[in-house]
Parts: C-alpha cells; structure tokens; sequence
C-alpha cells in the first residue's frame, strides 16, 4: 500500500507516530474523450481568456472569488505556512459510541498503522478503544483540508474515518415533495414487512457486484478482439399504480428466486416417487419374466406328455395288427 500521510495520534499527552493508508479504491473504468475525425485523446490545457495563451505551472496561484469577478489571491508558500499552523496530527478531542453517529456524517476511510517507533502506544490505543467499545473523535487535517475523523478498531487495526462538520450536512427539510404524516395503508404495511422479511440475511458483501463494471470490461475485451457489438435494447418497466399488487409480485418474485436456489419438498417428493416407481417397474418386469419361463416350462412338458401319449397308441396298434396275421 501507499503511505499518504505520515504524521501522529495524540490523545491527552499520549503521542503515536503513524502512517495513513487509504483502506477504498474506486474501481470505475475511466473513459478519455477521443477526437472522432483522428482517433486522438484531447488534451486539457490551461489556457487564458484574457491573454489567450497557455499559462505554465509556476505562472499560477490560488484566489478565492469573494465577489462576481474579484479574488484574493495567495501563494504557494502562504498556503503551506497555514499547513504547517494545524500540523500533522489526528488529535482526539472525545470518546462516544459508534451508534451515536449518523451514517451520514461518513466520509472515507483510511488505515493507520504504527511508525518505525510506536508500535507499543499503538497497541494500547487499540486494546483501549477495543475494551472500552468506544471510538475516539478527533479533527486532522489532510491535504490542505481540516476535517473531523472517527478512529476505530476494525481487525487488529486501527481504522480512521473522516466525517464531515455538522455545518456540511444539508439539512433534511430542505428534501422537496416529503410527506407531512408517514402513515401507511395497514394491509400493504404487512405485505411490505412480509417482503423485508423475505428479503433479511446477513450482510455478505461478496454476493454484491458492479454489474455495469463487468459489462464495460466485457464490451472493452470485446472492441478489442474486434467482435461485433450488439445493443439489446432493454424492456422499459411499466410504472405499477396499484401498491398492493406490486407488493404481492414482489413477494412472488422472492419466493421464485429462493425456490431456485434450492430443491423444493414437491421435487424431492417427486424424485422419491419417480424412483419407487422405477423400481415397482422392474420388479414387473423381472415378475413377468419369470412368470414367461414358467409358462414355457408347462408348455414343454404338455407337449411331452402329448408325445408319449401318442407314440404308446402306435405302439398298440402294432401288437394288435401282429396278432390279427398270426
């Protein structure tokens, strides 16, 4: 990982040198503007309106636009010397609980890790905020911005979120069209709790995905191999007027989805009987078999029998025609 900061926790006149690294990274694909006529990526430059030229690097300073057109302006090291006024230091002002923080308030989050000379402070500050289920509160400031921060513990490490100032959180009256009374019809209320049912796990991060992230990179590796892009056009959803019989399609969707993961008792009866089934079949058939064997056996020894019988007839005829000479 990076380090992008180097600095020092403090709390009361326990100081811990630490690294910061930053625990996210955004994976989106990142597309550049292409000139169509040529196939060239456009370049930004920093062009003057006024003087209409490019203006190099060392050419430029910061201002601040307190009016329509008019700016105080500051230098490079004026900037640096505030920088240097806050310091590099996370400095923990209070000690709440985590369930008393909106999630709102959260900002980004970094791990900090223990200097080449703090290992032992860090450890401590660990085992505390572990023990005492508490997260520290402190203000820090990162890349020339002062924000306020949560540390926490988050497997054997010490995690710091930074979360915005109270000042920064608009205000929710300011949300337009929100109902003045929550009130809901009862009905579709307890359809609505039978689908949250339906629909509560465990959080498993891992089942998530960014669907558009995969299909960009497919349609990338595709343009790339030279394949033939085809857009299907995808089905516009219908607006559902009728609450309730969204609320019932929903809970059929659900229950469809789930009855696909797993093997229903109908199916598992079905097997059991198509098996039985089977097995009477052959037992029939070996039945029948044998009933067959048998059957022929009987008719072998009527036929021998019937032999016998005739063969002794013709042998009585012989005497008496003898007799009847002599």
């Amino acid at each position: 990982m990076h380090t992008v900061w180097k600095g020092a926790i403090s709390f009361g006149l326990v100081h811990i040198p630490v690294k910061m690294f930053t625990a996210t990274e955004n994976k989106s694909i990142s597309l550049r503007y292409i000139h169509k006529e040529c196939g060239s990526p456009l370049n930004y430059v920093r062009m003057c309106p006024v003087c209409d030229e490019e203006v190099e690097w060392e050419e430029i300073s910061r201002g601040y636009e307190y009016e329509k057109g008019r700016f105080v302006t500051f230098e490079k090291d004026e900037l640096d010397a505030l920088n240097e006024e806050t310091g590099k230091e996370i400095q923990i002002l209070d000690f709440v609980d985590l369930e008393e923080i909106d999630p709102i308030y959260f900002q980004k989050t970094y791990y900090l890790s223990p200097g080449e000379t703090g290992s032992n402070a860090y450890q401590l500050l660990h085992q505390a905020l572990l023990q005492s289920g508490k997260i520290g509160i402190a203000k820090v400031t990162i890349r020339s911005k002062s924000t306020l921060a949560a540390l926490r513990t988050m497997e054997g490490c010490i995690v710091m979120e930074t979360i915005f100032y109270p000042d920064e959180i608009r205000p929710v009256n300011q949300v337009p069209n929100l109902p003045e009374k929550m009130e809901a019809n009862p009905k579709e209320l307890e359809m609505a709790q039978m689908l949250i049912d339906q629909l509560s796990g465990p959080f498993e991060p891992d089942k998530y995905r960014d669907d558009y992230r995969h299909s960009m990179e497919a349609l990338i590796q595709k343009k790339i191999n030279g394949e033939e892009i085809k857009i299907v056009p995808e089905q516009e959803k219908s607006n559902v007027v009728d609450l309730m019989a969204a609320l019932k399609a929903s809970l059929e969707q659900t229950e469809a989805t789930k009855n696909k993961d797993k093997p229903s008792k109908s199916a598992a009866k079905n097997t059991s009987a198509d098996k039985e089934t089977a097995s009477a079949e052959k037992d029939a058939e070996s039945a029948d078999s044998n009933t067959g064997s048998k059957a022929k056996e009987k008719t072998g020894e009527a036929k021998q029998a019937a032999e016998a019988k005739q063969a002794a007839k013709t042998a009585t005829r012989k005497r008496s025609r003898k007799a009847t000479v002599s």
